[in-house]
């Protein structure tokens, strides 16, 4: 089994929450940066736990560096909210709410959250080449390993 299970308890109910395990994350990443590599895009590839904790990053050495943070501030902001960033972008178009001055919060493409059945484990953020492509490389991501999310 690839995920791993924490108990709950409460006065009322017992849950088993599935936690994303490190060996996810890595197949994952893995898939993300041979896609991209076979399309020529340099990326950096983060993939977070539930909390919002690094769990997996994987960066190709001519990748901007400074879409290492933005990767990880993608895979955050897919994490916290559970959707994907690319909604962010989409809410805010054509309004002044302010959200998008949120620190660490990313409204462009490339974030995805991460899920086993109905529980967010997780999110995957891609940074480096366009929107688009980033949130492309991080579906491939999440097919490659969709069987270990059951």
């Amino acid at each position: 089994m690839s995920l791993t299970s924490a108990a709950f308890s409460s006065a009322y109910a017992l849950a088993e929450k599935p936690i994303l395990a490190v060996e996810v994350a890595e197949k994952a990443a893995l898939a993300c940066d041979q896609h991209a590599r076979a399309n020529g895009w340099k990326l950096n590839i983060a993939v977070l736990d539930d909390g919002g904790g690094l769990l997996y990053f994987r960066r190709d050495p001519a990748a901007f560096r400074g879409s290492v943070d933005i990767s990880i501030n993608k895979a955050w902001t897919a994490t916290q909210f559970g959707f994907p960033t690319r909604l962010f972008g989409e809410m805010i178009v054509n309004r002044a709410n302010g959200i998008q001055y949120t620190p660490r919060l990313i409204i462009f493409p490339g974030g995805l959250p991460i899920k086993a059945g109905d529980w967010l484990v997780g999110g995957i953020g891609v940074s480096g080449a366009t929107g688009d492509q980033d949130e492309e490389c991080a579906k491939v991501g999440l097919e490659a390993v969709k069987d270990m999310l059951k």
